[in-house]
C-alpha cells in the first residue's frame, strides 16, 4: 500500500453526495458538500500562493468542520504538513511556526493577528484563513517564497506528548495512516459493516493530534458521521448519549470522574455495551465506581504518537473472561506488538512482574525497540500495568515518589474530585512533594490535616506533600491530561 490510498480515500469522501451529512456541530450539521468548497478553496489558495506540490504546509486545526475539511482537502492532494496545537498564546504559536518554516500556514481566520501577520510576512510565508464555510487569502499574505521541501513521500507530522522523552514533532507517511489507522483496528464506536447506519461517533480529542487522527479523521475516512466538540464536556458527552444511544463510546481518563461527579442517571447508560479509554492513567478504584454505578465495562487501551496509536487493548473478550482480574490493565498486546519491561539503569530485561521502563515494538513503526518513560509490570498472563512516568518520580532525599502514587490515595477521599501531584524544589532534600486539590462540585472542602491523615494511613510518611493548594479546576492539556508545567507556575505564585 503506497500514498495514494490516502489521498484517494480523502478525495472519495469529499466526493460524497453534497447534501449528505458529515459532522454535526454546535447543532447544526455541516454537509459533505460544505466540506468539499472548503477543501477545495484551501488546495486551490495553496497553488495560487506559489507553494510548490511537495512544500510543507502548517495546520493549526481547532476541532472545526472547516479544520477537518482542510485536513481531509490536503491529504487528498497530497501534501505534507504539520499539525501545530491552537492551545498556546499567539506568541508561543507564532515561535513554533518560524522554527517551521512552512510555505503556507492555514488556520482559523482569528488566528492571524498583527503579530502572526507580521511574522509569516517577514519570513514570506502564505496564510490561508479558515471561515465557517470557506477559505480566504489573508490580506499581505497572498504569496509563498520558501522553498521546495523535497519530501521523497507524503507524511502527518504530530507533536508527540512526551511517552518517549521531551515532546517533539513525529512524522508519519501517508501509507501508514492508510494501513494502520484508517484499515486498521477501528475503535468501539466505528465497528460495523456499513458505516452510513451507525450512529454518529462523538470526536471530542483534538483534531491535531493522533488521537484526533484515530477517533476523528479515521471514521470520516471509512464513511461514518460524526458530532464534533470542540472539547470534551460532561454536557456535550451526555448529549451524545441520550440522542444517539450508540452502544459503544469512549470517555478520556479524567472524563471518567468528571461522569461520577455530575451523577448522571444510570437509565441513560443503556444503550452502552462498553467504553473505550486511553491517552493517561486511570485510576483502578474510579474505574471500578463508574463500572458498579452504571454497569458499563471500560475497557482501556495505551498507545502513543510514537506508536502510531495503540499498541495494548483490553478487548470485549478479554475483559469477558478475566473482568475484575485485571481491573486497571490496559490489556494485552494487538496483533503484532511486542512489550518487554527494562531496568532504569542497565536496560537489561526485566523478569516477569517486575517494574521498569516499558519498551514497544510497534509494527506500524518498525522492527525497533521503542523505549518509553512510562514505568509498567507485564504479568504472568501478559496483560501489561502503567505504573506512572520515570519523568515525574519525586526524588525526596535518597527515596523515589512516584505522584501517582499520592494522587490515587487522594482521590478517594469522597469530596476530592482530582489531584496533582509534582515534585518542588527543596535546599535541604531536593525535592519534595506538592498537591493541587480539585474538589467535587457541592462538596466541602476536606482541610488539607484530613488530606494528610488519609495518605498517613495508607502510603509512607515519605510521600506526604509539604504544600498544599485548592484549584477550582486542574490545568489540563487538550488531551485532558494535567499540565505539568502551568500546574508548577501555580505553586511558584502562591
Amino acid at each position: 500500500m503506497d500514498s495514494t490510498e490516502l489521498s484517494q480515500l480523502s478525495a472519495a469522501v469529499l466526493d460524497f453526495p453534497a447534501d449528505r451529512p458529515a459532522i454535526e456541530f454546535d447543532k447544526r450539521w455541516f454537509t459533505w458538500g460544505e466540506l468539499q468548497q472548503v477543501a477545495q478553496s484551501v488546495t486551490a489558495l495553496i497553488r495560487e500562493s506559489g507553494a510548490s506540490g511537495d512544500a510543507k504546509i502548517a495546520l493549526v486545526a481547532k476541532n472545526r468542520p472547516a479544520a477537518i475539511a482542510a485536513y481531509l482537502g490536503l491529504m487528498a492532494r497530497q501534501y505534507s504538513f504539520r499539525m501545530v496545537y491552537p492551545f498556546q498564546s499567539v506568541t508561543a504559536m507564532t515561535q513554533e511556526i518560524e522554527a517551521i518554516k512552512p510555505a503556507v500556514v492555514i488556520a482559523a481566520e482569528d488566528i492571524f493577528t498583527d503579530q502572526m501577520t507580521l511574522a509569516l510576512k517577514r519570513l514570506g510565508v502564505a496564510g490561508i484563513g479558515l471561515t465557517d464555510a470557506d477559505a480566504v487569502a489573508i490580506d499581505g499574505l497572498e504569496h509563498s517564497s520558501i522553498a521546495s521541501t523535497k519530501s521523497t513521500k507524503p507524511y502527518i507530522e504530530i507533536h508527540t506528548s512526551g511517552t518517549t522523552g521531551t515532546p517533539k514533532p513525529f512524522a508519519i507517511d501517508y501509507a501508514t495512516v492508510a494501513r494502520h489507522i484508517v484499515a486498521g483496528r477501528p475503535t468501539p464506536s466505528s465497528a460495523g459493516s456499513n458505516p452510513e447506519l451507525l450512529p454518529p461517533t462523538l470526536m471530542y480529542f483534538p483534531v491535531g493530534n493522533i488521537t484526533g487522527l484515530h477517533s476523528t479523521i479515521a471514521p470520516l475516512l471509512r464513511g461514518q458521521k460524526g458530532v464534533l466538540l470542540d472539547r470534551f464536556s460532561v454536557e456535550g458527552w451526555h448529549d451524545h448519549l441520550v440522542r444517539y444511544r450508540p452502544a459503544a463510546g469512549g470517555l478520556p481518563p479524567s472524563g471518567v470522574q468528571m461522569i461520577l461527579d455530575a451523577q448522571l442517571p444510570r437509565e441513560d447508560f443503556v444503550s452502552l455495551k462498553m467504553i473505550g479509554s486511553g491517552s493517561a492513567p486511570l485510576d483502578p478504584a474510579v474505574q471500578k465506581a463508574f463500572e458498579e454505578r452504571y454497569g458499563v465495562p471500560i475497557l482501556l487501551a495505551y498507545g502513543a504518537t510514537e506508536f502510531g496509536g495503540p499498541v495494548t487493548s483490553m478487548t470485549p473478550d478479554l475483559h469477558q473472561v478475566w473482568g475484575d482480574r485485571k481491573l486497571g490493565s490496559v490489556g494485552k498486546p494487538l496483533p503484532g506488538v511486542q512489550l518487554r519491561v527494562v531496568d532504569q539503569v542497565s536496560g537489561d530485561a526485566l523478569p516477569i512482574g517486575e517494574q521498569g521502563l516499558l519498551e514497544v515494538i510497534s509494527p506500524r513503526i518498525g522492527g525497533h525497540w521503542i523505549r518509553t518513560s512510562d514505568l509498567a509490570q507485564i504479568d504472568a498472563d501478559g496483560f501489561l500495568f502503567l505504573r506512572g512516568r520515570a519523568d515525574g518520580v519525586i526524588m525526596r532525599g535518597g527515596f523515589k515518589i512516584l505522584p501517582e502514587t499520592i494522587e490515587q490515595v487522594l482521590v478517594q477521599h469522597p469530596a476530592v474530585s482530582a489531584a496533582g501531584v509534582i515534585g518542588i524544589p527543596d535546599h535541604r532534600l531536593g525535592q519534595v512533594p506538592a498537591a493541587a486539590i480539585q474538589s467535587k462540585p457541592g462538596a466541602e472542602k476536606p482541610t488539607f490535616q484530613a488530606l494528610e491523615k488519609l495518605l498517613r494511613d495508607n502510603i509512607p510518611a515519605t510521600h506526604i506533600p509539604v504544600r498544599w493548594i485548592y484549584v477550582d479546576e486542574l490545568p489540563r492539556t487538550a488531551s485532558l491530561k494535567v499540565h505539568i508545567p502551568t500546574l508548577r507556575k501555580l505553586f511558584e505564585s502562591c
